[in-house]
Order: structure tokens, then sequence, then C-alpha cells
């Protein structure tokens, strides 16, 4: 894509409003726009980001065996009154009526949904085990909408339901949504904590939140120091196009570590002695529930087996996939920008053409975009013309994990520079052999 047709209008100076650092760099890079408290448009380098991790997340769902389809943001009050909700979620639910007086809400969740999705298909135990899951927008209420899009009211989701036979099956479908989620957020670029966590509206008596590290979370934790350990053995794999891949023995370690929010955290129950712990903020990127038969035998979802009827046990799973992005962000930036990891860049490589109307610079950087496209490598052509300084900036700013600089004195033998973006290294190579380095995955030097 080239930049001038592009629409990303960046910004040098940081946006009064915006407090934390995924805020201001998602304002500064031109990847959203607020339309009011909490709401924002996505812009398309913004909308290209969110697609990214969109697809990696849902790639890892499939892979754990969960199917996709798609509800829908309306949903009858009548079955949240089953449910026994409809008056207990709380003002963060958006209640409406239609002009036939009868009453809907905005779901921020759906679990209500799909358990009379499947009350109305599934009669047999032959159906179980189940997982279906989708991506919606949905919508809460905030009372005080703030950081972005970390925190705001109207917000794209990607939520499982699980649906088994006997609490056995059901736990064994919580755990591996467990490590599918860890290994989601890894090849997001991300180190996740799962800590122990209240259940909420959602209900049930087991429950995980995934978080991130970060001085900004809002969530208090408290964790073992082994955490750190088991991250630091992978953390310097080299980065590629896939993302961080974990081993099975790498998840499991991660797994028994442990960890709770503040108020789940008893330190006279806790098996970890006190100068093991460590405190730190972290953001929710991640919550999943098991709930056994709460949905299911208050919806009269009952399936025949051979045993006799049963009530199925129910789970549920969920991502914020909106706030992943400001939380990638929030762990992948330097004081010029934001570092996108390989996996889920908007673009692999800014292209800068730094004189353009030079013959020169203008066939090589030409050949250079179309070498790249031709490899599946997704590349911003900046050609706007500006000062090669106002084109470097907005290129850190932007955070692609690479760049490829065409000046005159390097085209005129046909050479590109070649940057990192990670670590700020830079070689001088043929185009080719630029094409070759980008495509083997991370690190300009080597």
């Amino acid at each position: 894509m080239r930049f001038s047709g592009a629409f990303i209008p960046t910004k040098r100076d940081v946006p009064r409003d915006a407090v934390v650092i995924s805020h201001q760099l998602m304002l500064r890079a031109g990847m959203m726009s607020q339309e009011s408290a909490g709401i924002y448009t996505w812009l398309p380098f913004g909308l290209r980001a969110l697609q990214r991790i969109e697809a990696l997340i849902c790639q890892e769902q499939e892979r754990a065996g969960a199917v996709r389809l798609l509800m829908p943001t309306l949903q009858s009050a009548e079955l949240w009154q089953e449910s026994g909700r409809f008056d207990t979620y709380g003002p963060e639910m958006l209640r409406l009526q239609d002009r036939h007086q009868r009453d809907f809400v905005y779901g921020p969740t759906n679990e209500e949904m799909i358990t009379a999705l499947l009350r109305r298909y599934v009669s047999g135990a032959g159906a179980m085990p189940r997982m279906l899951y989708h991506v919606q927008w949905k919508f809460r209420d905030e009372a005080r909408p703030r950081f972005g899009v970390m925190r705001c009211r109207e917000f794209l989701m990607k939520d499982a339901y699980s649906f088994a036979q006997d609490e056995d099956e059901a736990l064994q479908m919580y755990e591996a949504m467990f490590r599918c989620y860890i290994r989601s957020f890894a090849r997001l670029g991300l180190y996740p904590l799962a800590v122990r966590a209240p259940t909420g509206p959602i209900g049930g008596d087991l429950s995980h939140e995934f978080h991130i590290l970060a001085q900004t979370g809002e969530s208090g934790l408290v964790y073992d120091k082994a955490y750190d350990k088991v991250y630091a053995n992978v953390s310097d794999q080299r980065e590629s196009r896939q993302g961080l891949i974990l081993s099975d023995d790498a998840i499991e370690r991660i797994r028994g570590v442990y960890a709770a929010t503040d108020d789940m955290h008893d330190g006279g129950t806790c098996a970890v002695a006190e100068g093991d712990l460590n405190k730190a903020r972290g953001i929710e990127v991640g919550h999943i529930f098991f709930f056994g038969t709460k949905y299911s035998r208050a919806m009269g979802l009952s399936v025949q087996g051979a045993g006799g009827t049963f009530y199925p046990q129910m789970g549920s799973y969920g991502i914020g996939l909106s706030r992943l992005v400001a939380a990638v962000i929030e762990a992948n930036h330097d004081e010029n920008g934001i570092i996108w990891p390989l996996s889920v860049a908007p673009f692999q490589v800014g292209l800068l053409n730094v004189r353009l109307g030079d013959s020169s610079c203008d066939d090589v950087a030409g050949s250079m975009y179309g070498m790249l496209e031709k490899a599946g490598i997704s590349v911003l052509y900046d050609d706007r013309g500006l000062r090669a300084g106002v084109q470097f900036a907005d290129m850190d700013l932007l955070g692609l994990p690479w760049q490829v600089i065409v000046g005159p004195k390097t085209a005129e033998k046909g050479q590109v520079e070649l940057k990192w973006r990670r670590d700020g290294t830079r070689v001088t190579v043929g185009s080719e052999e630029a094409v070759k380095r980008i495509l083997a995955g991370a690190g300009a030097v080597g």
C-alpha cells in the first residue's frame, strides 16, 4: 500500500487527555479517532492491527477445536429473564425497547443466547462435547471510560462457549482452552500471567484471568517469582511471523505458576513463601469461566444420554480483541513509538523513498516494492515526497518491524539500508539480499 493513499493521519503532539502510552500512540499513529466517551472509529492502520490480532486468535481457537458462528448484538430480554440476570447484571448493560415496546439488551456477553441456541438444536448426547465461538462488537456502559480502548464502552470480543456431558469432560475443555490462551498471547509477543480471579456476574466457582504485566494495569496481582524464570528461557527466541511458539513443557510450567488477583490472594493458605512472591499491576486481556449447569439448568437445556437426561456442563472463554491492540503496544514501544511484533504488525515493512523523483531512488524503491509484494510481504510504501526526517519519525512512530530505506547514495549501487525496528540495527545490502533477510525473520544483522 502506498502511504499517500493509505489515510494514516499521524500526529506529533501527545493528546492532552491521553494518559497511558497505548492511548497516546494509537492517537498519534492515526489508528483511531474518538467519537464520544469510550467510543472510537478504527481508522485503516488501527483496523489492520485489529484484524491481524483477530486472525491469529481465531486460528488458535480453531486449533483448540472451537467452531465459529456469529450471534446478533441485540438479544431478547426474555433470555436474560430466564437465566435470572436481567435485573441483576447491573447498569453496565444497555437495555432498550423496540417500537413494539419489546425489551432487548445490547449483549455484553452471550451465555443466554448460546444456551438457547443449543436448546433449539441439540437433543442427543452425541452432540457433546461442543465448543462454539464468535467475534462480535459489544457494549458496556462504563461509568468512567478511560485509557483509550483499554477501558472503553464499545469493544470487540472473542467469546467461546463449551458444553460437556459431565464435569470431568467440562474441566478437560477448560484446561484445553487455558493452554490455548497461553499459546495465543505468546504468539502475539506477550508473556501472559494466568491468575485465579472472582467469577463476577458470569457466575460459577472456577475462573482465571490472563494478564499482561504493566504499570498502567488496573488490576493488582500477586504471583510467584518463578514466572519470571519461565519466560526468561523463551524470551530470546528468534522472532518470526508466526510469533513466539511455546513448547508443551513451557506451557505446563507457566500453567503451574501461582498467581492471583489482590482480592483472591490469601497469604495464610498460599503455598508459596511470602519472600518468593512479587506484586505488580496487570492489564486483563482474557477471562475464562467454568460454571457447570448454571445456565443449562435455568434455561432448560437438557440432553438425553445413555444414563438418562442430563444438563450440560458449561464454560465460557473471552478475549478482548480491541483491548489486546493496546496491550501489545503497552508491552512493545520505546520513546519513538510503537514496535510491532512480526506476528501482528499491520504491515511487515515500511519502505522509505527519501528522494522521490530521483530516478535511481524511484527505480530501486519500485523494484523493492514489487519484490516484497510478490514474496507475500505486506508493505507500506512512503511515497509522499516529504523530508527524510519526517519519514523516519513517522516510520518509527508506526513501528513496522522492518524499514527499507532507499537513498541516492545506496540506490546508485542497487542497494538499500535495512533497519530492524526493535533494536535499531542497520545494514546496507543489495535489494535481493534485503528480501531474503526479511523473509528469514528478525534481525537486520546476521
